[in-house]
């Protein structure tokens, strides 16, 4: 159990690391993450290909003579599934060596450097599924002596180009006889500030319609085939209608996505989990019956958004 003075219960040293850029000075690139606990940490940011510096201050806690067979850190990147607590499967494992085995009688500071490195996976917290990044310090110990260990998570995000304007989605869908709509979306696929934009139009209505509204539903995945495992959460819900339509009527759709907790959709990460987003129409006449047609999109976190997180993080907030 860690403590905020950077101590573990059973340990012989106090490890402390920072993280640096380039010129050695402090690693002003974070960002906020909420925990399951609700509360928010604040956590450097990076990107695939970027380098991880920084420094490593390791003090004994004892007045003896504290010996040690090394000291190292890993930059360890893995995925944990719920349906597997206790084993998370590792696919970034580097390991840096700091000292060689032998005497620490006082405070000392060792440099640390991953260069170039692969993080080809965005960090992820989702209801059954963690992808995370941590750097681990550890002391190991000699004789009788435990070793000394520490974790401190980064988080990563990976950007892409914006992409050129896709094709509207359209579709026809009711009931025969009773209800028939025809609704469109500009696009299928979204960047996380985008703004999804459509319509409704009501070619026939003979039911009594209460109110429309549409919702952003996210879907995770683990495990494949038979052994697969979904897990459905709706994000935000919008009403675009309050009252009953009449025949050709026309309802507009303007939804921003940059005020909701979205990531982008992620495809058989390391084969391990899936998460994808869906737009769900979903229309309630005055008994409370639930009419819906779900369309999924593409969310994407595109370039252009790095630039404008870094400004915002460097006056001391976290993007949105």
């Amino acid at each position: 159990m860690k403590n905020i003075l950077g101590l573990v219960q059973g340990a012989t040293a106090r490890i402390d690391l920072e993280f640096k850029n380039e010129r050695g000075q402090p690693y002003k690139k974070t960002v906020p993450v909420k925990a399951k606990n609700g509360e928010t940490e604040e956590l450097p940011l990076y990107t695939n290909k970027d380098d991880i510096l920084g420094e490593i201050r390791v003090t004994p806690l004892t007045t003896k003579k504290f010996e040690h067979q090394g000291i190292r850190v890993q930059l360890i990147g893995q995925i944990e599934l719920a349906s597997e607590r206790g084993q998370p499967h590792d696919f970034v494992s580097l390991v840096r060596e700091l000292a060689p085995g032998g005497d620490l009688s006082a405070s000392k500071t060792f440099p640390f450097e991953f260069r170039n490195v692969e993080l080809q996976y965005d960090s992820y917290r989702g209801q059954q599924v963690r992808c995370r990044y941590l750097l681990r310090v550890t002391v190991l110990g000699k004789g009788m002596t435990p070793d000394s260990k520490r974790d401190f998570p980064i988080w990563v995000r990976n950007y892409e180009k914006l992409h050129e304007a896709t094709t509207p989605i359209k579709m026809e869908v009711g009931i025969e006889d009773c209800l028939h709509i025809e609704f469109e979306y500009d696009k299928a696929k979204y960047h996380l500030r985008d703004v999804v934009v459509g319509k409704i139009y009501f070619l026939l209505v003979r039911i009594k319609l209460k109110y429309m509204e549409v919702e952003i539903r996210r879907k995770e995945t683990t495990g494949a085939g038979s052994a697969a495992h979904n897990e459905s959460d709706t994000i935000a819900k919008y009403e675009i209608m309050d009252g009953a339509p009449v025949r050709a009527e026309s309802i507009p759709i303007r939804l921003y996505l940059s005020p909701f907790d979205l990531t982008p959709t992620y495809k058989e990460v390391h084969n391990k989990f899936s998460v994808r987003y869906f737009l769900n129409l979903v229309l309630v006449d005055e008994e409370d019956r639930r009419y819906f047609k779900q369309q999924e999109i593409t969310l994407y976190r595109k370039e252009e958004e790095a630039g404008a997180e870094a400004q915002m993080e460097g006056a001391g907030k976290g993007p949105l």
